[in-house]
C-alpha cells in the first residue's frame, strides 16, 4: 500500500481495536480502494479489496533463464528439507531460489503470507529479483501470480496445480509459470521463452513415495 517516496512518520497500535495505524506525510486514497472488490481464484473463491491489477499494466519482467536441471535439483532438495509442511501438512512453504540453490525458506498457514515473508526478506537483505525463482507448495492462483509479478521475479514454480485465471494473468505479463513440478515431471504454462531444456530426463529420478506426505493436501 505504501509507494516509493512516501515517508512514514509514525506507527501506532490501538490495543482496544487491535489495529496498527501507519501515518504517512501525505494524503492517501485507501478508503476509495476498499470500495473496490475483486473475486479471486484462491481457496473457496475469496474477495480482495483494492485494485489487484494496479501496477501490472506495462510491467516488463526480466528476460532471465531457467534451466530444467535447476528445476529438478530444486524440487529434489526442497522436498527433502525438514519443514512443518512435510511434518504436519495444512501449511504452505515458499522458497526464494537462485539457479539451483534455495536462498530463503518461509512457511505460513496462508500461502500469501508466506510469499509476503519472502518479499520482506528480500527488502531487508537488499536482494534483487532479476534472476530469481519463487517456489511454492501452494496452488498457482491469480493472487500468487500477481504478487510474484509485482515483486519483479520472472519465474514462479509449484508442485501443485493452477487456476485458469492465474495462467491467464501469467501469460499477460510474460511470467514463466511452472506447475505440477514433481520428480522429472512439470508443465510450463506460460513464459516458455525463458526455459532452457538442458537436463537428460533419463538421469532424473522419480520422486519417491517416502518424500511425499501422506494424508494431507497442499
Amino acid at each position: 500500500m505504501l509507494r516509493p517516496g512516501e515517508k512514514v512518520e509514525r506507527v501506532e497500535y490501538d490495543d482496544d481495536l487491535e489495529t496498527v495505524v501507519v501515518r504517512t506525510d501525505g494524503p492517501t486514497v485507501h478508503e476509495e480502494k476498499l470500495r473496490k472488490k475483486t473475486r479471486t481464484s484462491g481457496c473457496a473463491v475469496g474477495t480482495v479489496f483494492g485494485d489487484m491489477m494496479e501496477g501490472l499494466e506495462g510491467l516488463e519482467l526480466p528476460e532471465a533463464q531457467v534451466r530444467t536441471s535447476w528445476l529438478y535439483a530444486l524440487s529434489a532438495q526442497i522436498n527433502r528439507t525438514p519443514s512443518l509442511y512435510l511434518t504436519a501438512g495444512a501449511i504452505h512453504g515458499t522458497v526464494l531460489c537462485q539457479g539451483d540453490r534455495p536462498l530463503c525458506y518461509m512457511e505460513d498457514v496462508g500461502r500469501h503470507n508466506a510469499v509476503d515473508k519472502i518479499a520482506g526478506w528480500m527488502v531487508a537483505n537488499d536482494v534483487t529479483p532479476t534472476d530469481k525463482i519463487l517456489y511454492t507448495t501452494g496452488r498457482l492462483t491469480s493472487e500468487m501470480v500477481i504478487k510474484t509479478a509485482l515483486m519483479g521475479i520472472p519465474v514462479l514454480a509449484s508442485r501443485s496445480g493452477f487456476t485458469a485465471w492465474g495462467v491467464e494473468i501469467a501469460r499477460q505479463v510474460n511470467l514463466t509459470l511452472i506447475g505440477r513440478l514433481k520428480g522429472k515431471r512439470f508443465v510450463c504454462l506460460s513464459g516458455e521463452n525463458r526455459l532452457v531444456r538442458d537436463a537428460d530426463q533419463s538421469q532424473v529420478a522419480e520422486e519417491p513415495a517416502t518424500h511425499r506426505r501422506k494424508g494431507a493436501r497442499a
